[in-house]
């Protein structure tokens, strides 16, 4: 099932991929832009076909895809479309990009490129691919929580613990020598009791009745409803409870690492109660997604911190940050590691879809990045010609012209390398020292 999961996750990956393109693509047409080419993947096409006046393919490398649009630089001041006759220290590569983005210009094409554009078109067309992301993370969030639901536990026990075992310690299923057996065991407690009140009190729910049991000492009257073949029979269970290292659910202190696990000693009983997948409403979804936008937007925040951690990972055998960043290769093998764990299928399609919303969400927030050859570098520059005209036009001054994005590509190689470094590097880490999904 790992090897399913992860091809299944890979796919979803590549559609994702594609969804975001299509935002490019759909946007560029729409203002009349000319599209040759749309592809998913980098290096060797390995598949493609022509549909009207763009090919569509998929490439060999599956890291990320494209849209080519033409003329996505304008030409050097006093041009129409060709190579500068300035000179400068990478002047050479400046005019390599003018030349690739005229690429497949044609005859009638003079009105048709992606610099011949109002900003805010341009604005539109490189926001599109990141927004189609973010819509992809709503819709797959919307399904998990109203369409499949979350898991909510109730007062009902799924399992009863057999020996006290603290929660630090790795459950087994067999008591260790000397393990002493649970309250719930000593007391009678079966899979399918409902329990009805806890030491005098009754509870309808898990959360308060978990806390009850936490801060409750010695011998405590509890009322459970046990189904029978003829219906259901209510009894009463004393079980005598004693203190066990239990998690914290408390939030974590302030400066605390956000995935470090922490106990507390509290009085313990020994049960798991079943957690029935609830059907949310739309606001959950708001709420959720709220949520989750704001933790990516604090981890792609924190990525340059990582860089350490992921070094020690890769070449010195350090535990792997369970928060840090996973790339193609490692969300996939996540992906595979949902199908391959024993739980109902709807719960695994649930986790499945979660994830790949979640990267989704970051794909459109890092493409929002002001950094070429992010799409939000492309943004920048359009947003600064709109100021500059704006400004022109207020003091009666001529058009200044477009912004010359191709005299910013140096710069974007720049940042292209030290993005590829580190997606590199993520890669290393995810094969040699992957994360791995808690049980």
């Amino acid at each position: 099932m790992l090897v399913v999961g992860i091809v299944l996750f890979a796919l979803g990956l590549l559609l994702s991929i594609a969804w975001h393109e299509l935002g490019h693509y759909t946007a560029a047409r729409r203002f009349g832009i000319r599209v040759p080419e749309f592809m998913v993947g980098f290096g060797p096409t390995v598949l493609s076909v022509k549909k009207g006046e763009t090919r569509f393919g998929v490439k060999a490398i599956p890291l990320g895809g494209y849209i080519r649009m033409i003329g996505m630089v304008p030409p050097a001041r006093g041009e129409l479309v060709g190579r500068s006759r300035r000179s400068g220290p990478f002047q050479g590569m400046v005019d390599d990009v003018r030349a690739d983005s005229v690429r497949d210009f044609e005859p009638g094409d003079e009105d048709r490129q992606f610099w011949t554009r109002t900003p805010w078109k341009r604005i539109i067309v490189m926001l599109a691919g990141p927004f189609m992301n973010l819509i992809l993370a709503i819709g797959l969030f919307a399904v998990v929580l109203m369409a499949i639901g979350v898991p909510t536990p109730t007062p009902v026990v799924k399992t009863v613990s057999q020996c006290v075992l603290p929660a630090s310690q790795a459950q087994t299923t067999q008591c260790p020598p000397g393990a002493p057996l649970t309250p719930a065991a000593q007391a009678g407690f079966r899979p399918g009791d409902r329990i009805v009140s806890f030491d005098g009190r009754p509870y309808t729910e898990w959360s308060p009745l978990m806390n009850a049991i936490r801060t409750a000492r010695g011998t405590v009257p509890v009322v459970v409803e046990r189904p029978t073949p003829t219906g259901t029979e209510q009894l009463t269970l004393t079980p005598t409870l004693i203190d066990n290292q239990v998690a914290d659910l408390r939030p974590p202190p302030e400066g605390a690492p956000p995935d470090e696990r922490r106990y507390v000693t509290a009085s313990f009983l020994g049960i798991e109660p079943t957690s029935p997948l609830v059907r949310q409403d739309a606001g959950a979804v708001v709420t959720a997604g709220g949520v989750l936008l704001g933790r990516t937007v604090e981890a792609v925040a924190r990525l340059p911190e990582k860089v350490p951690g992921l070094i020690g990972a890769v070449f010195l055998g350090e535990q792997r940050d369970v928060e840090g960043p996973v790339s193609v290769v490692g969300v996939s093998v996540l992906g595979g590691q949902v199908l391959e764990r024993d739980q109902a299928i709807l719960e695994e399609v649930a986790i499945f879809l979660n994830l790949l919303a979640a990267v989704n969400l970051s794909l459109f927030l890092l493409n929002l990045l002001p950094i070429l050859p992010l799409d939000g570098g492309h943004v920048l520059p359009a947003v600064w010609e709109a100021i500059k005209k704006r400004i022109a036009r207020l003091r009666g001054r001529p058009d200044p012209g477009p912004v010359d994005l191709a005299r910013l590509m140096p710069i974007g190689v720049g940042f292209a390398v030290l993005i590829m470094a580190y997606g590199a590097l993520v890669i290393m880490a995810d094969i040699v020292n992957p994360i791995q999904l808690p049980l």
